[in-house]
């Protein structure tokens, strides 16, 4: 009977006593990381001709409007932003799980309307726009509402490649034109913001002309009107507005230098498969799916 050496013995324990080791997991950063190292040319500064600050007194709310999606009502909107239409006017509604709404209560009243000054009476309705040309980040993912769902300048779209259609999505921090029944009777003097789960079967009924970028804490968390609604029928509940202004009007050193995350960048496309297959400690099980409204769009304070 043959004795393994002492040195053999002492390497056979070894291996026997190793850890097996499975294979590694891809190498996955979190989305703090990888904005942290995001490289300057991934991202774009907002322009003060189609960004409005909306000034409560809890502070300010910055929109990025979408003129390549509703040019029209963009126009309006930088009219009536220019005149001071908004100022003095309020939110009036907040609906639980859905909208707030502000502008002009009496729009649907000519005696009681506020006067519209330079803007358009009459605009057409802006429910989608002609894909063609229309630089398309798509998702990985099959969405319900959309054959193809990604982002267009900047913005949550969906696509329609059969029948060349693109076309705005409803998700939260959105901003909308409310109308009446005709399709076309909606002119931005009305806005509203959505505060919600994403109304995702308002796409293509509704004009959609930007998103809320900065101080949706400020909308989001305002005492809800009642039911059914939302409408605040005292005004007491209303929330005044002090002004809504293009930053353009402002002189350049009193605007927010606001930088947007490209949706065509690297960083966005790595930002958007962490989402898509979490691997922190936390999770335990990736997805491996995200839905279109809840890929992050992230926006920074430019550094000087």
């Amino acid at each position: 009977m043959s004795l393994l050496r002492p040195a053999l013995l002492a390497c056979a324990l070894c291996a026997a006593l190793a850890p097996l080791h499975a294979p590694a997991q891809p190498q996955v950063r979190g989305m703090q990381e990888i904005l942290a190292s995001a490289p300057a040319a991934d991202w774009r500064e907002l322009d003060p001709e189609r960004t409005l600050y909306m000034d409560l007194d809890s502070g300010r709310v910055v929109i990025e409007l979408a003129p390549g999606f509703a040019p029209a009502h963009v126009r309006n909107i930088r009219t009536l932003a220019g005149e001071g239409f908004w100022d003095g006017a309020a939110i009036y509604r907040v609906q639980d799980n859905f909208v707030v709404q502000f502008g002009d209560a009496n729009a649907d009243d000519p005696a009681g309307a506020r006067d519209l000054g330079g803007a358009r009476r009459r605009l057409p309705a802006e429910f989608e726009r002609s894909a063609a040309g229309l630089e398309f980040t798509e998702l990985p993912d099959a969405d319900g509402w959309a054959p193809q769902v990604g982002f267009a300048e900047g913005f949550p779209a969906g696509r329609d490649p059969v029948a060349g259609k693109a076309w705005l999505a409803h998700c939260y921090g959105m901003v909308g034109a409310g109308r009446d029944l005709e399709p076309d009777s909606s002119v931005g003097a009305e806005l509203y913001v959505v505060i919600g789960q994403s109304p995702r079967q308002l796409d293509r009924n509704i004009t959609v002309v930007g998103r809320v970028v900065q101080g949706m804490e400020l909308l989001s968390a305002l005492p809800r009107g009642p039911e059914p609604m939302g409408f605040h029928e005292d005004p007491a509940m209303h929330v005044p507005i002090r002004s809504v202004r293009l930053a353009s009007s402002l002189p350049a050193g009193e605007r927010l230098r606001l930088q947007a995350l490209r949706t065509d960048s690297a960083s966005f496309a790595e930002l958007v498969e962490s989402r898509r297959n979490r691997r922190d400690a936390f999770y335990h099980r990736p997805a491996g799916h995200i839905d279109l409204c809840n890929v992050p769009l992230p926006v920074r304070v430019a550094a000087e």
